[in-house]
């Protein structure tokens, strides 16, 4: 029996299983995000489809213990694999219709049904180790030793399809090539076996490779006129007739930047974060400013424009966002700064205080947990000025309050005030200070604002009151974010059944 043969098949398999599972998680991020509650679904998944692949495996190597039966296996899963990415899509679409509507049940039913496409060929990859164990082994003597070593090669595999998927393949070629490239060194790896009329397969595979990766086309009268998929994420740039363009991520699900000609006002929550540091007694007009989460700079330009003295920092973890910013959303200022960092870790390394903190990075329909808890708002209070204003664009399900009433009860344990501004159904801006809060403050100051902000800080002075009581505490070692969101998503839809 060729050894070596079986060797390069358990090396690759081993390579393909957790190369796949990588795959998965980055397939689902955009339009489901990337929380721990998707990476425990992926995760799971692989699992048990493994521990089914291990006994369906030992049952298969019984009846049909040939190297031929064992590739023919390994060619049914690269089958599988090259089908996901493409037969994947319909069912990612119908989440996100159903996300549209709220209507939970057929949101967490499409989840699971991609991920049951993921566990097919996972189940088939499952089978190698057990068949590989029971064609390797000639004597009850070697049987410790041959298993120890096959096992040991998958292993040493799987940690390369890791690093080759997470730093290679998915940064350079993207997510759907990404599953191709492991179902073509499947087919390569089981053809040998095989004979010629398979050679057929790992070259269809190929063919599959080669077909350009299609982008999602806007809805309305709407044209994508940029996509990328990022390192972090699938981004585009849609632009309207009248020259209107937005910064869409999540597959269109989620607006995080717009842009009109001429303009600097949105008529969204983007326009409350000029108008946040008025609120609080005694403010002046912001000298500096820090957007954590700043995309192609919506609010960075619009500050910018109406107070062109201050100075606009404005962060962004994904750098291809704050690049098409530059080029198609007239991204500059007279003292704007853009940095490529983290938020959290770049509050932490800053020296510097600013009037205004603005925190907006949201990745729809989730917050990440550290950019919701105590210790966070510890770092936003030490880098702000005395009278200083935090504002926080709190997205969340039309209907629930719960994440906004945990984040002004944890907002609340650092800051003596905490104002509200429901600005809109799904999006309501907290601001926090050490300074009191108060709508009388903003009407006051309104007349002095420059005239196009006059209207808007009126209209948010009628809006603004205290925040939301009954939340809880979140804290760096409990920030259930994800539990939270999923499950007021599933209230709210029960509610709308009713």
């Amino acid at each position: 029996m060729p050894s070596r043969r079986i060797e390069l098949l358990a090396a690759v398999v081993g390579a393909a299983s957790l190369g796949a599972e990588i795959a998965a998680a980055r397939l689902l991020a955009p339009w489901f995000g990337a929380s721990t509650i998707v990476w425990g679904n992926t995760i799971a998944t692989v699992l048990v489809a493994l521990s089914i692949g291990y006994w369906i495996g030992g049952r298969l190597a019984d009846r049909d213990p040939t190297l031929a039966g064992l590739s023919r296996v390994v060619l049914a899963a690269a089958a599988l694999l090259a089908l996901v990415p493409f037969v994947a899509a319909p069912f990612l679409r119908v989440s996100v219709d159903a996300l549209d509507r709220v209507q939970a049940g057929a949101f967490a039913g499409s989840l699971l049904a991609v991920l049951a496409l993921v566990a097919a060929p996972v189940v088939l990859l499952g089978c190698v180790a057990p068949y590989a164990v029971r064609l390797s082994v000639r004597s009850v003597d070697e049987a410790g030793r041959v298993s120890g070593r096959l096992y040991a090669i998958s292993t040493l595999g799987s940690l390369a399809g890791v690093f080759l998927s997470a730093l290679v393949l998915i940064p350079l070629v993207g997510t759907r090539r990404t599953f191709l490239t492991f179902a073509l060194a499947l087919a390569l790896a089981a053809v040998p076996a095989l004979g010629r009329r398979f050679v057929l397969a790992p070259v269809g595979v190929a063919l599959l490779l080669a077909i350009p990766v299609g982008t999602v086309k806007a809805t309305g009268n709407g044209r994508v006129i940029w996509d990328r998929e990022t390192e972090y994420q699938y981004a585009r740039v849609v632009e309207e007739p009248s020259g209107e363009r937005r910064l869409e991520l999540n597959e269109g699900q989620a607006v995080h930047s717009v842009y009109r000609p001429g303009e600097w006002l949105t008529g969204d929550y983007w326009d409350e974060m000029l108008l946040a540091p008025f609120a609080a007694a005694g403010a002046r007009t912001p000298r500096s400013v820090a957007i954590l989460g700043n995309a192609a700079g919506t609010t960075a330009r619009a500050y910018g424009h109406f107070f062109p003295r201050a100075r606009v920092d404005g962060v962004e973890l994904d750098g291809a966002l704050s690049d098409v910013g530059r080029r198609l959303f007239d991204l500059r200022g007279p003292h704007l700064h853009l940095h490529t960092a983290d938020a959290r870790p770049f509050l932490r390394r800053a020296t510097r205080r600013w009037d205004v903190i603005v925190v907006d990075a949201y990745r729809q329909p989730y917050i990440p947990f550290y950019l919701a808890t105590r210790e966070f708002f510890d770092e936003v209070g030490d880098h702000l000025t005395p009278r200083g204003v935090v504002a926080v664009n709190v997205g969340h399900p039309e209907g629930s309050d719960r994440l906004e009433q945990v984040l002004t009860a944890t907002m609340a344990d650092v800051f003596a005030h905490v104002a509200r501004d429901p600005v809109e159904p799904t999006n309501t801006v907290l601001i926090g200070s050490r300074a009191a809060l108060d709508a009388r403050a903003l009407r006051r100051v309104a007349p002095r604002l420059p005239a196009a902000l006059r209207a808007a800080a009126r209209a948010t002075a009628r809006r603004l009151q205290p925040g939301l009581a009954g939340g809880r505490v979140y804290t760096d070692d409990v920030a259930p974010v994800e539990w939270l969101v999923d499950t007021s998503i599933v209230k709210v839809a029960a509610h709308g059944e009713r």
